[in-house]
Parts: structure tokens; sequence; C-alpha cells
């Protein structure tokens, strides 16, 4: 798939007129379009050969060269792509009015709608901090991190309290400055217990499964997160251990990082943290 995708970039003649741009941006739309799943590929294909892999740090190298490098690609791409459409407030892929408030709101509220129909209760996530921040950044891998991050601590929270008729908040903070930014997310789902800290980070882990409660098995998160299974087997349901894992090497790789804080028989910290791209201090390269 990569080959024949490098092959096709590389043998398109020299852009020299706007028809040929056209064919080329054609092209790499096409192209985008195939490779959209690529990472749940990689993750069916490494879930099946994982049993014969000893060595975690190889695996681990790979995959975070590997996801890194399709993000990169995919960067300059949909960039190409972005600086022939006429957006507001776009130019190419960036953002120059990037607003954490707002997405932070689109991504908890379809976490939400996933949790509600899981487990017919959901929490509240509250906001606090620099509500008014803006400034130029690239959506689309923020977008990413910051699903699979409220979609876990939504998860911790209703499943350490089943039984509760009320569900503790979920608080997000904001906090910008000159260099960078930061994102905590706070929630209340009993914490990482201390056996399993240090394989959070590990691909292919996952804590589904664990929880033999049958209000836990099944429900729409299987379907939208995996629709390759059908059943209600809990698995699936919270994809293949790929979203830390995948989120951590994306917030390394902009010149970041993504940190966990837990206070076991509480809950858990999330820092996500994020260089600005605006040109007065060093950031990231592609």
């Amino acid at each position: 798939m990569y080959i024949r995708a490098f092959n096709m970039v590389t043998e398109f003649p020299p852009i020299e007129d706007i028809n040929a741009d056209i064919r080329y941006t054609n092209i790499l739309r096409q192209l985008l379009d195939e490779h959209r799943d690529v990472v749940t590929m990689l993750a069916e294909g490494f879930k099946e050969s994982r049993r014969y892999i000893e060595d975690e740090s190889i695996v681990k190298y790979f995959l975070d060269r590997t996801l890194t490098s399709r993000l990169g690609i995919r960067i300059m791409c949909e960039n190409h792509l972005g600086l022939h459409d006429e957006k507001a407030n776009f130019v190419g892929i960036i953002n120059v009015n990037f607003q954490p408030k707002k997405l932070i709101e689109k991504r908890a509220d379809f976490a939400r709608k996933l949790c509600e129909h899981k487990y017919s209760k959901v929490p509240n996530v509250k906001l606090n901090g620099h509500f008014n921040s803006t400034f130029p950044y690239i959506v689309q891998p923020v977008d990413y991190i910051l699903g699979e991050l409220l979609k876990n601590a939504m998860r911790a929270t209703v499943e350490n309290h089943l039984d509760s008729q009320h569900l503790p908040d979920i608080t997000v903070t904001i906090s910008n400055n000159d260099t960078d930014f930061i994102i905590r997310i706070s929630d209340r789902g009993g914490g990482i217990p201390h056996n399993i800290s240090k394989k959070i980070w590990q691909y292919h882990f996952t804590t589904s499964g664990q929880n033999a409660d049958e209000r836990v098995a099944g429900g729409i998160f299987d379907s939208v997160m995996n629709p390759m299974f059908s059943g209600p087997a809990a698995g699936p349901m919270h994809g293949f251990g790929f979203g830390l894992p995948v989120s951590k090497a994306y917030a390394e790789y902009l010149g970041g990082s993504l940190t966990v804080e837990s206070m076991q028989g509480i809950g858990t910290d999330v820092y996500l943290r994020l260089r600005h791209i605006d040109g007065k201090k060093e950031s990231f390269r592609i």
C-alpha cells in the first residue's frame, strides 16, 4: 500500500500548470482515503501476532515510528489539500484561531453520547482555566488525543460508580502561556492500580474485559470503536489498547508530552502539554 503510494507520488511529473496541480491534488485525496483505516489494520495484525513477540520494546519502537511517520505524512498531505480549499480561519491545515475550549466541548459531547448509549448514564464535564485562549494550531492530532482521554475518563468514572445515583464530574482545565498550552483532564474513576500503572503505555494493553459486571459488556461503544466486531464481548468496546500509546507518541512527535498522575482509590489526572507553533519559540519539525 505504501510502496504504491510512494510510486504514485514520486512518478508524478513536475507541476507546471493548474490542471497538473488539480490531478496531483486528486491523487493525494485518493491516497488519504485509501489509507484511512491503516491504524485499525495495523492494530488487528498486531493483535493476531502479539503472542509471538517477546520484546515489547521493539514493538513500541516500530509502532511509534510508523504511526508518527504516518501522522507527519497526513499533515503534509492535508495541508496541501487545505491550501486548495477556502475555509474560514484556516491556512492549509492550521486553524489560525484555534480555541481549545470549543474542541474539548465537541469531543466531550461525542464521548457523552457514546457513554449514554453504553451505560445509560454519563458524568458531566466541567471546564475551567483559560476559556478564551485562541492561537494557531493543527487541530487533527489534538482532536484524536482528546477523544481518547475523555473516553477513558468517562469509562473509568462510570465503571467505578455503577451503583451510584450521582456520578462525579470530569474536570478539564485549560492553561495557556507564551511557550505552550496544557490541558488537564481530571476524573474520579478510582485511579490506575499499582500493578498496571507501568503497562498503560504498552500497545495492546487494555483493562477492558477485567470487569465482570454485565453492565459494562457490549453496547454501542463496541460497534463505534471497532466495527469489525458485532458481538457483545467487552474487548472491542475499547478498541485495541492503542489509544494511550498512540496519543503519547503523537504528543511527543508534536514537541509536547502526555503524562499521567494517578491517586489509587480516588482518580486520575492526565496532562497534555503541547508547544505553540506561532514561531516565537522552538516547536516541532515534520
